[in-house]
């Protein structure tokens, strides 16, 4: 007999403390306007991460993309278990800098992801700030922009699903070698420094931590 399902819970609550993995020249998070920036330009990218883990729950962030022709770079929030780690659960919103009308959401359960989906945004990312919103719980993930849902994923019987803890996770990064630049389309750099705007980043209340304590 299946365990029942923990009751949904989307409360959340400004994010207030990032790690920066790489390049923190190139990142400024600022506490008083709740921004974080994250430039990309002759130093290369930067990512940022909260410093502590959450399984489900629901993350939200106004995004700004960076202007310009951002042909080759990924911008892009997402969940992780651990970024780097081969067998990682994951959940994702990526941009693709060769078109800024449109968005990629993908899962990883295990490693194992393949899983993408390409998404008609409606208006230009960069033309200003944007709701992101991602709800995760232990039977389905939503990826939900300005208030409307574009897509949902259902845990299915016997197949894996994103479960292990997971950080909220930022980037801005040439990934234009990837698939010989037909993903994010051949680096041009024309208009650097490219500047990708994170604004009222918000995490669930409880953390895997304070889960922990809790119990």
């Amino acid at each position: 007999m299946s365990e029942p399902l923990p009751p949904a819970d989307h409360r959340t609550h400004p994010l207030k403390e990032i790690i920066v993995d790489y390049t923190p020249e190139a990142c400024c998070h600022t506490p008083e306007t709740a921004t974080i920036a994250l430039t990309y330009d002759d130093r290369g990218g930067a990512r940022w991460r909260t410093a502590t883990q959450f399984q489900y729950g629901t993350f939200r962030a106004l995004l700004k993309c960076p202007e310009g022709n951002t042909s080759g770079l990924n911008f892009n929030i997402y969940l992780s278990s651990l970024e780097g780690d081969r067998s990682q659960d994951e959940i994702d919103f990526e941009f693709l800098g060769k078109d800024k009308s449109i968005i990629q959401t993908n899962y990883y359960t295990a490693g194992t992801g393949n899983r993408e989906e390409i998404h008609d945004l409606g208006f230009d990312c960069s033309d200003g700030f944007h709701e992101y919103v991602i709800k995760w719980q232990r039977d389905y993930i939503e990826w939900i922009i300005d208030g409307k849902l574009v897509r949902r994923a259902e845990r299915k019987e016997g197949e894996e699903f994103p479960e292990m803890p997971m950080y909220l996770y930022a980037s801005i990064w040439d990934a234009s070698y990837i698939d010989e630049a037909r993903w994010t389309g051949p680096y041009i750099g024309c208009d650097a420094p490219y500047i990708c705007l994170y604004k009222d980043v918000h995490v669930p209340i409880a953390s895997t931590a304070e889960c922990s304590r809790e119990r």
